[in-house]
């Protein structure tokens, strides 16, 4: 959906000050991975032990196993000078874990919307100011979709990401609103309105983008909630605005509401 959602990082064009700091940095990265790593084939190891798999001195082998244990990556056993895998790992994993199965559970319901509307299915989640595409399915109308698979897109000129948005609490609406950039004429750029519109969206269940993102692009989203009833993705259809007139709107909102609270009953929502 989105050219102006491809920001090319202009840092990328600055030379780094001292590449023998960069170099050093990656090093101490790639050391620290190599102590997760170690960690997960010992179980538990000791400073020294660490030191000599990572071919390091005792004292920079210290200096990254605390700095992991600061993130909660690692963690002292009982047995204080030797670590482990702390639970900072699980919720990393736990995250992880999370989106493969909204992907496993959502993909036949997505195959279905795609063939039932003709046009591409997109899954999406919130990955802190933007909306991450997590996976799509084209419809038989849609000729070389491009692939916004792990791909960001901006929030506030999108079905996905006003979808998002709605399910935000006041401060976390805050914590992920930034600038409101312009991509279209149509885009949204005054907070006051965008909030109207998120308030709208709140009380029928669905987004609808027209033209906001791209000029001659439209698309409607509705909310996937999990056994708690809290917004985790939103699921959309998507395609040319010649092919998404008014009129078929209704129809297509229809089946991406349905859509969507299927997907959320299979992940536990309305079961409890």
């Amino acid at each position: 959906m989105a050219k102006g959602a491809d920001v090319q990082d202009r840092g990328e064009e600055q030379a780094p000050a001292s590449s023998a700091v960069t170099g050093a940095g990656v090093q101490s990265v790639d050391r620290a991975l190599g102590i997760l790593e170690v960690l997960a084939r010992t179980g538990e190891s000791g400073v020294t032990e660490i030191a000599g798999e990572l071919g390091v001195h005792k004292s920079t082998a210290f200096r990254l196993v605390a700095t992991l244990e600061a993130h909660r990556l690692v963690e002292q056993t009982a047995d204080r000078g030797r670590y482990r895998l702390g639970m900072g790992i699980l919720r990393l994993a736990g995250a992880t874990t999370a989106r493969l199965d909204l992907v496993q559970e959502a993909r036949p319901i997505a195959r279905q919307l795609a063939a039932d509307t003709g046009e591409t299915v997109n899954i999406a989640v919130l990955a802190e100011s933007s909306a991450l595409y997590l996976d799509q399915v084209a419809g038989s109308s849609a000729l070389q979709p491009h692939n916004w698979v792990g791909q960001h897109i901006p929030l506030h000129a999108t079905s996905n990401g006003k979808v998002l948005l709605a399910g935000l609490d006041e401060p976390g609406l805050e914590a992920v609103l930034g600038q409101l950039a312009t991509y279209t004429p149509h885009t949204i750029t005054r907070r006051a309105q965008l909030r109207e519109e998120l308030a709208q969206v709140r009380e029928q269940g669905h987004a609808v983008a027209v033209d906001e993102l791209e000029v001659g692009l439209t698309a409607v989203a509705a909310p996937i909630r999990n056994a708690h009833g809290d917004v985790v993705a939103s699921i959309s259809v998507s395609g040319p605005s010649f092919r998404l007139p008014e009129d078929r709107l209704v129809e297509v909102v229809r089946a991406v509401v349905e859509a969507a609270r299927e997907v959320s009953h299979r992940l536990g929502w309305g079961h409890r």
